[in-house]
């Protein structure tokens, strides 16, 4: 019997089970279609896949913003009057603990040479919690999604701009991707993969969720699926229009 287990790509060993677009002209790892409303692409960018860390500034560099350091001075850290080194006699040193409040979510920071795309999904980690999900059947990853608040896709919320009937309060999270891997297709994977999704939202406090298919697209070209396969996961057309329909679930 098959198992599957679902993953949140939240670092580098879950960005690195992110499967291959069935068509290889695009790739999950690289698009950024739905976070550059401008100029994203879903195209396949080699390149992105490794971004190198910034060399720290260097002496020079400082000096040459600020001519009036000397060596020493650059060298030397500036004084801070409200550092110590002891918190406790340092009001500003961290927040005070509150036994009433949830613990604060304080998520690692990612590598600044991760791959750019793993950063744009690691961008609201610490308050949101993750922007993508993997599903492995029997340990081999065969769906993808990506999802998240409105407000981080700029692309959605311009496609969301053109219909202003939809409703504006509480604001929906969307989905923006679903890719099931070729060999996997038939087994119903994205639809549980994005029932696992609509759970999770529903956990973080999201009223309802929207799609935004390209309804005339090819299936393997687009990365937000088809209008049927929205229904099949218990989405309704929320506005029915010839190319760019929209998708909505209310949650609960």
């Amino acid at each position: 019997m098959s198992s599957v287990r679902f993953v949140d790509v939240t670092d580098e060993a879950g960005f690195g089970l992110v499967p291959p677009c069935a068509d290889p002209s695009f790739d999950h790892r690289t698009c950024d279609y739905w976070e550059d409303a401008k100029i994203g692409a879903r195209a396949a960018r080699s390149a992105w896949l490794r971004v190198d860390a910034p060399p720290p500034p260097s002496a020079a560099s400082m000096r040459a913003f600020n001519p009036f350091l000397d060596d020493d001075a650059v060298r030397r850290p500036s004084f801070n009057p409200f550092a110590s080194d002891d918190a406790a006699d340092n009001p500003f040193a961290a927040p005070v603990d509150n036994p009433f409040a949830p613990a604060p979510r304080r998520a690692a920071p990612v590598d600044p040479g991760a791959p750019r795309k793993l950063q744009l999904l690691s961008r609201g980690r610490g308050v949101f919690g993750s922007y993508a999900k993997v599903l492995l059947l029997d340990d081999e990853a065969a769906a993808y999604a990506q999802f998240g608040p409105l407000s981080a896709y700029p692309r959605a919320l311009a496609v969301r701009d053109l219909y202003p009937a939809l409703p504006a309060s509480p604001l929906p999270a969307v989905i923006t991707c679903i890719a099931t891997t070729a060999a996997a297709r038939g087994r119903g994977l994205g639809l549980r993969l994005v029932a696992a999704i609509c759970d999770d939202l529903a956990g973080r406090g999201f009223a309802a969720v929207e799609a935004y298919p390209e309804a005339i697209a090819d299936p393997d070209a687009t990365s937000a699926a088809t209008p049927a396969f929205w229904v099949r996961a218990g989405f309704t057309v929320a506005v029915d229009d010839a190319r760019y329909p929209v998708m909505r679930r209310e949650l609960g």
